[in-house]
C-alpha cells in the first residue's frame, strides 16, 4: 500500500462527533490519528461535507477537518 503521509499515524479507538455546519451531529469513531490527520469510521459517508469540525469526546478537543478520501464507511481527514 502506498503511504503518502508525512507523519506516522497511531491506532486509537475514540468516540467522536462530526459537527455539521448546519448544526447536526454524526457519531463516529476515530480509528487512527497523526499530528496532521485522522481516519474515522462512520455508518455512512452520505451527508458528510468536505470540511467540518470534529469533536473528540474523551478529550473535549475540537478540530477543523478536511476530507482527503472517502470509502463507504470510512473517511481520511487532514486536520487544519
Amino acid at each position: 500500500m502506498d503511504n503518502r503521509r508525512e507523519t506516522t499515524r497511531r491506532r486509537v479507538l475514540l468516540a467522536g462527533k462530526v459537527m455539521l455546519p448546519g448544526g447536526g451531529v454524526i457519531d463516529c469513531t476515530l480509528r487512527d490519528r497523526s499530528e496532521g490527520g485522522a481516519r474515522i469510521k462512520v455508518l455512512s459517508v452520505i451527508g458528510i461535507p468536505d470540511e467540518f469540525r470534529l469533536l473528540v469526546e474523551a478529550t473535549g478537543e475540537m478540530v477543523q477537518a478536511k476530507v482527503v478520501w472517502r470509502r463507504p464507511n470510512e473517511i481520511g481527514l487532514r486536520v487544519l
